[in-house]
């Protein structure tokens, strides 16, 4: 993870650097065109623009009047080694709001393209009107998110007598269509004008930026606004070119006639950066007389003059007007707190942010960074604490190499690893699947004489679960017992999900019992497992009865509870019996929630019913519930898994129009759809697609692709694909060569099959069910005594298939022996081999055959192969 670093205008020490400039003035990321479809290509709704620069907040004037070189430099180890410092940003590229190109040809937008969802516009409204009182009135047609009163020009005081209102949530757009049919009502003794924002405001501001980009000369609507935009123009310039002329910066900002939130957000933050908390706070008010409200922006600032003047008590006020009014802490705000406890040797207090911020903060470790190198910047070594919550931190977001650093760092400063430093690299390389390496640092920490835990042990044990390796697991469980350590509630969780993974259910209940003998109250995440092993079994009714053992013990069954049996339910493809899942939990008290339905969809995605994937799908927008990428992955599979792809088109068009980017699994997806069809050129011009967009295919994209060349029969550029894969770091997996063996089955061409199977086996790939069964259906569909190459291929697969104790299916079976009648007639040394490959139900079985029947087996061996290798899983 890149550390995300305060930016340089809080830090007291530059009170001579350029103020903030606002995120909001800069274009906002283009999106690509959709994939190809017959009908004429249409513009989204949004406006294509360049991408926005990686730091907005850095500038070139920054740059250029950057401190001399710090004489701590040579401290700053950890923050040159973790966040070297950011190269210069490009400028965005131009481009015109007025058009979006498709295809290359530019397309006019309307100003209904620039509307908003959910807003209004009100006019003739009383001068006197406040924003509560509109809000009161119109609040009963939906949730107000936002009142924009437009203030007059010569009384700022009153307003213009009209404004805009934005309702949010899913309901916005009902809630505005039920307020327009309050148009011409009387308000506060005047007649209302009420209609629907046609988007000609935004309209408007894209066309001069357009103009601005080209250069061409800015037209204003009257004097008054030319005055008060070349009077901004001068404020910012002289906050630029002269921060310490105090006097200077106050007759500029004064000479506004009407300062908008921007204006009086720098002059907040002018007067944070000066420590002057009293005039920033009486900025501060002015806005607010003047109806403006503050956003955390401007918050965030007149916290820090209260910091910078080290006033905590005044800071903290500052914070509970920001939860007053419903704006939550940033990260920024939690840094130039802690910062600000830290000046002024309050310790305890510091730690009580941190400990509020690092429950609320998903980006935690960037305040962490941020005190780290600023104790390094002033020649202290940081505690050891910080450099395990960083190591924490980078371990949560799978970061080897930074988490390596910080360790190193630790180690440095004077710093004996404790079992906690290696605890978190335990925890790393059990997370990213390296056990390995896991097993070599419990060594280390063993040889320094410091002892496991029952979190390593609990770490260690999870870590090999993940990766299916139970006897490990047990050993280390073992070895744990043997210490003298025993079990915790997170322990007993970890061994209850192993037998459940193992399908030992049985003892899995029996260790809930051995939890409530040892006084560890079962939770949630205890029976998670055990009802979706029970609902994989096939077995409703005893997870069903783990519902009443939940409650019985005293724990609450969730929707998340549910949803984990209605999960387990879908993947064996029992569908009416998840459905019936959710009447159950509705009679419970328990509402469905998006996961509910989308692991529905899910289920009828896997079976390819289309319009049951469409039937949730629209329960989740009646509902209001939150359409995400996975929703909308769940509906491109049963679009794809049935053939429908102008349907899955449609789909990608409306995730646009939701603005929801399109991932690696979106795209591989698609690519599989195409690829089932046997169309190349759609599957090639996705991946072209998916390269612009910045999305990097994978293992899986690369073999949708391959099975796309495969069922064309282009086997040539099934092996350039290969070779382009491994030449952008991709290696193939036994399902890439799996869909090889399978083309080259198809060619006629089992030779080929033959050597990219070994090929596969000398890369160190074990061959699984899948692969031996397309292998040997393509040497048995080619096999003649005259071939000796086949005939020996066969008898060295059936060897191996036995070695590894591995067994066909009956289907299989059948389809293999009527094969063999072709080339053994009265048996022989192929029939023996390949028997025994072979369930043990055939010596007993006796089986007629017809024609029809055959083809029933031809269909089942390629049922067999999508089921196990299509890409959809993925």
């Amino acid at each position: 993870m890149d550390v995300i670093s305060v930016p340089t205008f809080f830090s007291p020490k530059n009170l001579g650097t350029k103020p903030h400039k606002s995120p909001h003035s800069f274009p906002r990321p283009s999106r690509r065109p959709l994939p190809k479809t017959p009908s004429p290509p249409r513009l989204p709704a949004a406006v294509r623009r360049p991408k926005v620069p990686s730091n907005p907040l850095s500038s070139s004037s920054n740059a250029q009047n950057s401190p001399p070189s710090n004489p701590l430099d040579s401290k700053l180890w950890l923050s040159s080694k973790i966040c070297p410092s950011p190269s210069t940003a490009s400028p965005p590229v131009d481009d015109n709001p007025e058009t979006s190109h498709y295809g290359g040809a530019a397309v006019e937008l309307s100003s209904t393209d620039y509307r908003q969802k959910g807003k209004i516009f009100l006019g003739n409204l009383p001068l006197w009107i406040k924003k509560n009182e509109i809000v009161e009135f119109f609040g009963q047609f939906g949730p107000v998110k936002n009142v924009v009163l437009i203030r007059g020009h010569e009384d700022p005081e009153r307003n213009a007598g009209y404004c805009f209102l934005i309702y949010g949530g899913p309901t916005a757009e009902e809630a505005a269509g039920r307020a327009v049919e309050f148009d011409g009502m009387e308000f506060h003794g005047r007649v209302l004008t009420v209609r629907l924002d046609d988007g000609s405001r935004l309209r408007a501001r894209a066309e001069e930026r357009a103009k601005w980009v080209a250069g061409e000369k800015r037209e204003f609507r009257s004097k008054w606004h030319e005055e008060r935009d070349a009077a901004c123009r001068r404020f910012r310039i002289v906050l630029d070119t002269e921060p310490e002329n105090w006097q200077a910066v106050i007759s500029a900002f004064e000479k506004i006639s009407k300062p908008s939130r921007r204006e009086f957000g720098l002059m907040v933050n002018y007067y944070a950066r000066r420590g002057d908390k009293h005039h920033a706070r009486a900025t501060f008010e002015n806005m607010r007389a003047r109806g403006i409200e503050p956003n955390s922006y401007v918050f965030t600032n007149l916290v820090h003059a209260y910091a910078v003047a080290r006033d905590m008590r005044g800071a903290l006020s500052c914070t509970e007007e920001m939860k007053s009014e419903g704006i939550e802490l940033t990260l920024v705000t939690y840094s130039i707190l802690i910062g600000g406890y830290a000046n002024i040797n309050d310790a305890e207090s510091a730690e009580k942010l941190f400990m509020e911020a690092k429950q609320k903060l998903a980006a935690l470790n960037a305040i962490i960074y941020n005190l780290v190198r600023e104790m390094e910047g002033q020649g202290i070594d940081a505690p050891i604490d910080l450099y395990h919550t960083m190591m924490d931190g980078y371990t949560n977001d799978r970061n080897e190499d930074k988490c390596l650093v910080v360790f190193e760092r630790l180690k440095e400063c004077g710093f004996a690893p404790s079992v906690i430093s290696y605890g978190c690299l335990i925890n790393l390389y059990a997370k990213i699947g390296k056990m390995s390496k896991a097993v070599e640092v419990c060594k280390i920490m063993e040889s320094c004489g410091i002892k496991h835990n029952s979190k390593t042990y609990s770490m260690l044990i999870n870590g090999f679960i993940q990766l299916d390796d139970y006897a490990n697991a047990f050993i280390i469980f073992e070895e744990m017992l043997k210490s003298g350590l025993k079990p915790d509630a997170i322990v007993y969780n970890i061994i209850i999900n192993a037998f459940c993974k193992m399908g030992n259910m049985e003892r899995a209940i029996c260790l809930v019992d051995e939890m409530q003998k040892e006084r560890h109250k079962p939770s949630s995440r205890t029976f998670r497992p055990i009802i979706y092993g029970f609902a994989t079994a096939g077995d409703t009714r005893r997870a069903l009865d783990i519902f009443d053992l939940m409650r019985r013990l005293g724990c609450i069954p969730t929707v998340e509870t549910y949803n984990v049996l209605i999960l387990g339910l879908a993947r064996k493809h029992q569908m009416e019996k998840a459905v019936g899942v959710i009447d159950k939990m509705i009679l419970a008290g328990i509402s469905p929630n998006e996961h509910t339905y989308t692991t529905v969809m899910e289920g009828y995605a896997a079976d390819g019913d289309t319009g049951k994937a469409f039937e949730y799908f629209t329960k989740i927008k009646d509902a209001g519930l939150k359409l995400d990428v996975f929703t909308y992955e769940s509906l491109l599979k049963a679009c794809c898994k049935s053939g429908r792809m102008q349907s899955a088109l449609a789909v990608t068009r409306e995730m646009s129009a939701q603005r929801i980017p399109r991932n690696t699994f979106i795209y591989n997806i698609l690519i599989d759809g195409w690829a089932r069809r046997g169309d190349v050129w759609e599957a090639a011009d996705l991946i072209q697609q998916m390269k612009l967009d910045g999305v990097l295919p994978d293992i899986h994209t690369y073999t949708s692709f391959i099975n796309a060349c495969c069922r064309a029969g282009d086997m040539q550029k099934a092996i350039k694909v290969i070779e382009e894969m491994e030449a952008a770091g991709v290696m193939a997996n036994i399902k890439t060569y799996t869909t090889l063996i399978r083309g080259w089955a198809r060619a006629s061409l089992p030779e080929k099959a033959l050597m990219c199977f070994e090929e596969m086996k000398r890369r160190g790939l074990k061959p699984d069910n899948a692969a031996y069964h397309c292998l040997m259906s393509s040497l048995l569909s080619r096999a003649t005594v005259s071939e000796e190459y086949v005939y020996l291929g066969i008898l060295s697969v059936c060897r191996e298939m036995v070695d590894r104790e591995l067994t066909v299916d009956m289907r299989t079976a059948v389809h293999w022996s009527k094969c063999l009648l072709k080339i053994e007639r009265a048996g022989g040394e192929l029939t023996q081999a390949l028997q025994k490959t072979f369930p043990p139900a055939w010596s007993s079985s006796k089986f007629v055959f017809t024609s029809s029947d055959q083809i029933k087996m031809d269909a089942g061996n390629k049922n067999y192969y999508e089921s196990n290798y299509s890409d959809d899983d993925d």
